[in-house]
């Protein structure tokens, strides 16, 4: 994989600073029972409010349930099918809208499940895997595909895999593939005390 380490103003976590999200996965290496079961373990730890650990993962692996694999390529927008059919592995994230222990809404649970994706992505990293976060699937689709229930919102579509050179992408894709990584300046997002007063 093309290593892109964020280029930060003082040091992180390796991992964290390794974590990008690649397009380019190698279709022909499957992603092992340990490795996956890794993922979940990553992020069944994940924090959550009241500890209600809202999230829940559809897994679907291409080597072992074709199928279902095929039901999440489909839900995937047809740009990002370009690219996430190489993904040996697809994860449909999903929020419960309600608390376990009293039924009332739980507007925190998007947030929560947020957490366990990024846990399963910062794992991948550890493991030399690639994870690929995707906003662009039709959760229409993914919740008749699959059979999710109404109380829950599907968030997004994860693709991992092994990763593998920019070169097997669609040209239009290559060039962010190999760019350079950024991000907005600290003080543009994060403030000191007051909105707007820049943190310096």
């Amino acid at each position: 994989m093309h290593r892109k380490p964020a280029q930060t103003s003082v040091e992180i976590s390796g991992l964290i600073a390794e974590r990008w999200s690649p397009r380019a996965f190698a279709a022909d290496r499957p992603v092992s029972r340990r490795d996956l079961t890794a993922l979940m373990e990553a992020a069944r730890w994940a924090p959550s409010c009241f500890n209600d650990q809202p999230w829940r993962f559809i897994v679907c692996d291409k080597f072992s349930d074709g199928e279902a694999w095929q039901i999440a390529l489909s839900a995937v927008a047809e740009k990002n099918r370009l690219w996430a059919h190489n993904a040996p592995v697809l994860l449909l994230a999903v929020a419960m809208n309600n608390f376990n222990h009293n039924g009332k809404p739980n507007r925190w649970a998007p947030y929560d499940t947020g957490a366990a994706s990024l846990s399963i992505c910062i794992q991948a990293t550890a493991l030399g895997l690639a994870a690929h976060q995707m906003g662009g699937f039709d959760a229409d689709l993914a919740r008749q595909g699959f059979g999710l229930p109404e109380d829950c919102t599907p968030m997004a579509m994860i693709a991992v895999g092994y990763p593998a050179d920019a070169s097997i992408l669609p040209e239009d894709f290559q060039a962010g593939e190999r760019g350079e990584r950024s991000r907005a300046a600290l003080e543009q997002r994060f403030y000191c005390g007051h909105w707007g007063k820049a943190f310096d």
